[in-house]
């Protein structure tokens, strides 16, 4: 399960400043968190505002080859064959992290696809109007990590209690 916090819109023009990601297991205890520096001199106040960090900060976070570099060790550390990307919005947060993957180590782990947690919760219930957020446990902060584990403690719910047909493996 994987959550990106940017101070923009779009990667390339705007930059990625926070990874969070947990391996979707009963412990929920592996988790990765990087803080990557900005990559362009545009940046959105309001957007940057809902991670909690001002642009001065972010000017001291990593550099975000390294970040990914060692997001992608991570990955392969705790994974079995190719992992699945997972998210609450695949859309925003894929877009982030493949861009990324791409373009500063020319190549992502996961591949060319992801899955939407709330498409599968739709899809669970056969109900479009419905979301998932109920399921969460802990705290939806902006902080990737909690955020990603939340999402994580949803998805295992929906495994456990729902009869979501999923390998966790």
């Amino acid at each position: 399960m994987v959550d990106v916090e940017s101070d923009g819109q779009i990667p390339g023009d705007y930059s990625m400043i926070s990874l969070g990601a947990v391996i979707v297991d009963e412990a929920l205890d592996k988790t990765f968190y990087g803080r990557l520096k900005p990559i362009s001199e545009q940046w959105q106040p309001e957007a940057l505002a809902v991670s909690g960090h001002t642009r001065e900060e972010t000017l001291q976070f990593d550099d975000p080859k390294e970040v990914m570099q060692d997001f992608a060790k991570w990955i392969k550390e705790n994974s079995k064959g190719r992992p699945v990307f997972i998210s609450d919005n695949n859309g925003f947060d894929w877009m982030f992290v493949c861009w990324y993957f791409h373009h500063f180590l020319k190549e992502n782990p996961f591949g060319h696809s992801s899955q939407n947690l709330g498409s599968m919760y739709k899809g669970l219930i056969k109900d479009t109007f419905k979301n998932f957020k109920h399921l969460r446990k802990t705290k939806h902060t902006h902080h990737p990590v909690d955020d990603a584990k939340g999402n994580a403690e949803a998805l295992l719910t929906m495994k456990k209690e729902l009869g979501l047909k999923i390998s966790l493996k």
